[in-house]
């Protein structure tokens, strides 16, 4: 069912009730290639993202506060993984590649909604382990299961509030130039190529609340690991040392991969302009973080890999 044409209309007065999504340019060949690449990573994605979720939940020594956000981190990386790449699947594979105009809107909405409290918990991980390195005394009590709760639903809650005004500023703006969207999903940067209006105020809202988030978690994750890095270098103990650079090594990597590929696509101005290279970095924080999130916390942190080893031993016992 589509929006209200009167709303989304375009000039001619008819109704505007789907998109088109024109993807990747290329040949039958490439586009053969991308949909075996696009589904290899894709699968990758949510098999690493439910072992994370699975072992996690199961295993009873990785209930703590850190193993808790990390789960919620892979539950993430799933669903904005699968907001995208099934239709996108389905479309190179498809001669059509149509999206409804509300399934557009949809799509829109949950990928902000998932991408931006990604944004959010990294951050709260960033808090999490500046709270045990730093104050760990304090730290059972601080972050005890119900504020662990309340950080993630702050983290949603600040996701769904980004995901509102960016899908109500992009709908309500007229489309009428055409229905073909220069790229694989539904994101603001080609959306507003193809309004028939003045777009100042929408690139100023996505610059704006974007750069505010990126900068304001960033902020948050660098002084988070001021203080941690302070604190690790005072420790006598070398294997002490050794383990919590491992530790926050790994969180430090999955927040650079994301905060970097995120701020290149939408807190610069003339992001916009380049779809082209906006396809290829969209891959890399749709698709290829997921996919090595579960690797850089699994591969470098003995706990996991224990828990991992545990879980495959109970299952090939039985």
């Amino acid at each position: 069912k589509a929006m209200s044409p009167q709303t989304y209309g375009n000039i001619t007065g008819m109704p505007l009730q789907e998109f088109v999504l024109e993807g990747f340019q290329g040949g039958l060949q490439t586009q053969a290639l991308l949909f075996a690449l696009f589904l290899a990573l894709y699968l990758a994605a949510v098999l690493g993202n439910l072992t994370m979720i699975v072992v996690i939940t199961l295993d009873a020594r990785l209930h703590s506060p850190m193993y808790f956000f990390l789960k919620n981190l892979s539950f993430l990386d799933l669903c904005y993984s699968s907001v995208i790449y099934p239709k996108a699947l389905a479309n190179v594979l498809s001669s059509s590649k149509v999206i409804s105009f509300a399934g557009c809107a949809t799509q829109l909405f949950f990928f902000s909604l998932l991408a931006t409290s990604e944004a959010f918990l990294l951050a709260v991980m960033a808090y999490d382990r500046f709270l045990a390195i730093c104050s760990p005394l304090h730290y059972p009590i601080t972050m005890c299961p119900s504020a662990c709760a309340r950080l993630v639903l702050g983290c949603y809650g600040g996701g769904c509030l980004n995901a509102i005004l960016q899908t109500s500023f992009t709908f309500s703006l007229p489309f009428c130039s055409s229905n073909h969207i220069d790229h694989f999903f539904c994101d603001v940067p080609p959306l507003l190529l193809l309004a028939c209006a003045d777009t100042a105020i929408n690139e100023l809202v996505l610059f704006g609340i974007c750069g505010l988030i990126i900068v304001g978690t960033t902020l948050g994750v660098l002084i988070s690991y001021a203080y941690i890095t302070v604190t690790i270098l005072r420790m006598r103990s070398g294997a002490g040392r050794h383990k919590l650079f491992s530790t926050c090594g790994s969180h430090m990597t999955a927040v650079s991969l994301f905060y970097g590929t995120v701020f290149v696509m939408y807190a610069q101005p003339g992001a916009v302009e380049s779809m082209e290279q906006g396809k290829v970095v969209s891959v890399f924080y749709t698709l290829v973080i997921p996919v090595l999130n579960p690797l850089i916390y699994s591969l470098q942190n003995k706990e996991v890999k224990e828990a991992l080893w545990r879980l495959g031993h109970k299952l090939t016992a039985k």
